[in-house]
């Protein structure tokens, strides 16, 4: 007799099962991280190729768009919950690693995905991407996180609001500390407004349509969605939101350039300044910063309406040629060039009403671009200062005396709005700017919680937009 212990046989060796839906989601996200890529840049070409050979349905797209934004919203609060439950510095943590965890984070604790689901997902998709090694690393961090949900991670691993307000909030709400501050400085108030609006920025925003005037109308929208997927615009006359999402592509205006995608807030912007009120002359408009050109195409089409001209200039190339396309079949003159605003092809005073809004921090559109509060760095504003200052005094060069400028940015970071306009009318890094500030609020009937003006800022959690600045300044001499 053998009274040697039999061998247990060795477990088949399984290949992992590639998820269509989680593996699109980590390449959205790797392409975030490793190219400097916005997720709403690529993710939409994905998701149609998928739906395109058949891999993907509503329901599959819809969770690709969950895990890939609320991961990216989330980054914040779920670094720290996975610091906690590891025992090396999360920066020793690869990158592809973290995004499987934070991914797999988000399914426990930002979904109603159940607890067994979400771990055995993330381990499969880190079998697939990373390999059996860190998949095993994958799944023992998940599990120690599926032990608490998000509020009872959120009470561990954040300060006390009374020990460190900035930082409590910037965990608590997923937003860097340097930002909140920022912030919270340009909103002013004490503590709610500041959650209020740090929460809004963490919403999924609505797709808000433009129905660009003497071209296309709110009803042509409203009748082609349908009116269980259109609602009125908050404020904008030409806006239309789309209550249930979809593609804003298959409407037909759209696809015609009579309608577009725009945000209420730069609808507000451009309808200001074309309300601004004039004496004399009003037959030459300037768009000086004009891609991609959601507001050149509300410009053209209010100036078509009046007889009036658009220059739409943008500097770089490819830019220009969105605006091109933004701009196609209005009926009224317009031109579209490539040139830099802080180097003018125009003589001076040859425009009536000048709209710049500038490249800033983006920190007003955190909604719709979450990565940016990642990827922006306190320094990048002094690389915009001198850029900013130096468009706003062409622009205040280029329209007549008499004439209107719109300054405007997406943020609402006081370095980047009122202080860079104060800064030029003051003439500080150079001569004092022959202008007057124009109330701004009554230009934008309507809208409440305008503050004090004579600018106006717009906040997601006060008025569903973008945070939108505009200052309107009229040229004295």
């Amino acid at each position: 007799m053998n009274d040697q212990p039999r061998r247990r046989p060795a477990k088949p060796h399984r290949r992992p099962q590639k998820d269509p839906v989680r593996f699109l989601a980590f390449e959205v996200l790797r392409a975030v991280d490793e190219r400097d890529a916005y997720a709403n840049l690529v993710l939409p070409p994905l998701l149609k190729k998928a739906r395109a050979k058949g891999d993907f349905d509503h329901r599959d797209a819809a969770l690709a768009t969950e895990l890939v934004y609320g991961t990216l919203r989330r980054q914040g609060t779920y670094d720290a919950i996975v610091a906690a439950c590891i025992d090396r510095p999360l920066r020793e943590v690869d990158p592809p690693v973290l995004d499987v965890l934070n991914m797999g984070v988000h399914q426990l604790l930002g979904t109603r995905i159940p607890t067994h689901a979400a771990v055995s997902a993330s381990v499969e998709l880190a079998r697939v991407v990373l390999g059996e090694g860190r998949a095993k690393f994958v799944n023992a961090v998940l599990r120690k996180v599926s032990a608490d949900d998000l509020d009872g991670w959120v009470e561990k691993v954040a300060p006390s609001y009374e020990d460190d307000a900035e930082d409590h909030l910037a965990v608590v709400h997923s937003h860097p500390r340097w930002v909140v501050s920022a912030l919270w400085d340009a909103l002013g108030g004490g503590r709610a407004g500041i959650e209020d609006l740090l929460d809004a920025d963490n919403e999924r925003p609505e797709v808000t349509l433009v129905a660009r005037p003497g071209r296309s109308t709110t009803d042509e929208l409203i009748e082609e969605l349908g009116e269980d997927n259109s609602l009125p615009g908050r404020w904008s006359p030409y806006a239309v939101r789309m209550a249930e999402g979809g593609e804003p592509g298959a409407l037909t205006a759209v696809r015609e350039s009579r309608a577009g995608v725009q945000d209420e807030g730069s609808q507000l912007v451009a309808a200001a300044l074309a309300a601004a009120p004039l004496e004399g002359t009003d037959a030459r408009w300037l768009d000086g910063c004009a891609g991609p050109g959601g507001k050149a195409a509300l410009l053209a089409a209010l100036a078509a309406d009046r007889g009036a001209a658009l220059l739409a200039a943008e500097k770089q190339p490819h830019r220009a040629r969105l605006v091109e396309r933004a701009l196609a079949g209005n009926p009224g003159p317009y031109q579209v060039i490539t040139a830099d605003g802080t180097r003018p092809p125009w003589r001076p005073g040859s425009f009536d009403r000048v709209l710049m809004d500038v490249p800033c921090s983006g920190l007003g559109a955190l909604r719709r671009r979450p990565e940016a509060r990642w990827r922006r760095r306190p320094e990048d504003l002094e690389g915009f200062a001198p850029l900013q200052r130096g468009l706003l005094r062409e622009a205040l060069k280029a329209v007549r005396v008499g004439g209107v400028v719109g300054y405007a940015t997406c943020s609402p970071h006081l370095a980047e709005t009122r202080v860079v306009v104060e800064d030029v009318l003051k003439g500080r890094g150079g001569a004092p700017a022959e202008a007057e500030w124009i109330d701004a609020r009554p230009l934008l009937p309507g809208v409440p919680a305008l503050g004090d003006g004579p600018d106006v800022q717009l906040w997601p959690h006060l008025h569903g937009t973008d945070a939108m600045y505009l200052a309107l300044l009229r040229r004295t001499a």
